[in-house]
């Protein structure tokens, strides 16, 4: 069976058990939190429990390496509307340690792409049109550092209102542990 049919035959039987109901809960965060994180797949259920988060609790935003790349990016836009539009007032930037963006070299991406079936022309087209790839593309050399540039873009925002609390953290990944940045 495909993965994706395992994940709706699942699916199917979830919501005939009325599963959801353990987990409805509205859109505001009912800590009034948003939480930036990592995507790496030991935070999914470790974060939360850690910081004792039930479904509902904080807005929770992940992408590679918990990093604010841009002021007037996605994830600075999300966490802008969270604070506006779902009464968040407090941010917490929580990257880990043996993040898979520390020392992550463009060049790996790159190269691994012709061979994934990307045309060599459409990379160079990305380049052409003023993206740096090897910026974009390149990871951090310090969790800590990344953290505390990731808190210092949203913390500095022309957008963010000047009460909204930003902290940086860092966790464990195997334990849990937090520690401020």
């Amino acid at each position: 069976m495909s993965k994706i049919k395992h994940l709706l035959r699942h699916n199917r039987a979830f919501v005939r058990k009325r599963e959801y109901r353990d987990f409805v809960t509205d859109r505001f965060p009912d800590k009034r939190m948003v939480i930036l994180t990592c995507m790496d797949t030991r935070l999914t259920e470790l974060l939360p429990k850690a910081l004792n988060l039930r479904n509902g609790d904080a807005k929770i935003i992940k992408n590679a390496g918990a990093i604010v790349s841009h002021p007037f990016g996605s994830v600075m836009r999300s966490i802008l509307v969270a604070v506006y539009n779902l009464k968040a007032d407090t941010i917490l930037v929580i990257g880990h340690h043996n993040c898979g963006m520390t020392g992550l070299k463009a060049g790996t991406i790159l190269k691994q792409a012709p061979k994934r079936g990307v045309r060599r022309k459409d990379i160079d087209s990305i380049s052409r049109l003023g993206v740096n790839l090897e910026e974009w593309l390149t990871g951090f050399r310090n969790v800590r550092t990344a953290v505390k540039q990731s808190v210092m873009i949203i913390k500095t925002h022309p957008l963010l209102p000047p009460k909204v609390k930003v902290h940086g953290f860092i966790m464990h990944p195997k334990t849990g542990r937090i520690e401020k940045s």
